[in-house]
Formats: C-alpha cells, sequence, structure tokens
C-alpha cells in the first residue's frame, strides 16, 4: 500500500474543514500507519477511529485535526497530553509545540507508544505513567491541554495544571455520548465553549470516571 499517498490524500480531505495550515502540515509528515496495530495498518487514512489493543483507540484524523486545530498552537508552547494511547497524537502535538508531556494508564501502550516516537526521532516528547491525580502537576503550568479520553465534567484539576490563558480541549458527558469542549482559562471567570458531538474511551482518575 502507497501509504504516502493515502496520507496526502486524507489531509486534502481534511482540509475542507481544517484551516490551520499548521495542523495540516503536521498531520502530513506523521506517518499513521506507524502507530497502528500491523492487521489494521491497512485502514490507516481511512477518517474513522482504529483499535489498538487494550480496549483503547486511536482517534479518526478528522476530530484529532479539530481538536489539535482549537489548541491554537503556535510552536513555543508546553503541552499536556492526558492518554498516550499510540502515540499518535503526541507526535501530531510534538510537530507544532515545544514540549509535550502526555501520561498513560496502560505500561504496555505506553511502551510501544515510546519506541515509534523514539524511532521516528520525537525527542520533545516525554511520557509518564498516569496516577490518580489526572494530568501531570510536576511541569504544570501548561500553555494547552489536550485530553483523549472523556470525562463525565471538564476536571478542575486539569484546570488548574492550565496557565493563565492557556486552552484545555476536552471530551465530556455520558460513558457512550459526549460533547468536546475547548476551556480557555482566565483570571475570573473561564470561556467553555462547544466544539460538537464526539465519542471517547472513559476517562479514568480522580475527578473523571472509576474504572469499570
Amino acid at each position: 500500500m502507497d501509504f504516502e499517498a493515502a496520507r496526502a490524500q486524507l489531509v486534502e480531505q481534511l482540509s475542507l474543514e481544517i484551516k490551520d495550515k499548521r495542523v495540516l502540515t503536521a498531520m502530513a509528515r506523521v506517518p499513521r500507519e506507524r502507530f497502528i496495530p500491523p492487521d489494521e495498518q491497512h485502514l490507516a487514512y481511512e477518517d474513522m477511529p482504529l483499535p489498538i489493543g487494550l480496549e483503547q483507540t486511536i482517534s479518526q484524523p478528522l476530530i484529532i485535526a479539530i481538536m489539535t486545530e482549537a489548541l491554537e498552537l503556535t510552536g513555543g508552547e508546553k503541552v499536556l497530553e492526558v492518554g498516550t494511547g499510540s502515540g499518535y497524537q503526541a507526535a501530531i502535538l510534538a510537530e507544532l509545540a515545544r514540549f509535550v508531556v502526555t501520561t498513560e494508564r496502560f505500561p504496555a501502550l505506553a511502551e510501544r507508544a515510546r519506541q515509534v516516537l523514539d524511532s521516528l526521532g520525537y525527542t520533545n516528547v516525554e511520557i509518564h505513567p498516569a496516577e490518580e491525580t489526572l494530568g501531570y502537576q510536576p511541569e504544570a503550568p501548561y500553555d494547552a491541554i489536550m485530553v483523549t479520553a472523556a470525562a463525565p465534567r471538564v476536571p478542575t484539576d486539569l484546570v488548574a495544571q492550565l496557565a493563565i490563558g492557556g486552552r484545555m480541549v476536552i471530551p465530556a458527558g455520558s460513558r457512550h455520548a459526549q460533547e468536546l469542549y475547548k476551556v480557555t482559562r482566565r483570571q475570573r471567570k473561564n470561556i467553555v465553549r462547544s466544539l460538537g458531538g464526539c465519542r471517547f474511551v472513559p476517562l479514568v482518575g480522580k475527578g473523571a470516571w472509576e474504572e469499570a
């Protein structure tokens, strides 16, 4: 399969909705097939989520692009990702930001993501085990936070890890259907805006869902 041609075709399709050229360029550079199990690689550039094991998924490319665009990254930011998963979203963020901190609760996924990211030469990504408290406090505050699993509501522990003016994108709602929210932290009242409906695996931890 010609992955490069398929990737270019997908990016052209995404450009109908995504206007941030830096996001499109990042998605044109990162080989999604490398983050997907071998038996699913032929579907790497279909606009759909795919299983990566342990009941986790790599998100639909359009959703990844929408979430990334909403962070408004310009290149100098320190970004937190909650939910490393395959490592693909971390790679996209690493193309667009100065430094990426990402957390993962499944050691096997974290190790696989680390291996792929290292093999692709990403030196500005740091992977940490997820703890009971969401996020990664030692590196806070962050200019942007990307949450790749769904919480029942926007967790205050994560908002507190944003710098003033920082942006967070997070799915929130029930276990089966959510809305995607963009939260901009302000000195007094934070700005919360819906980006539309979505569906993600549950976010597990204090301030989110308990282990099923």
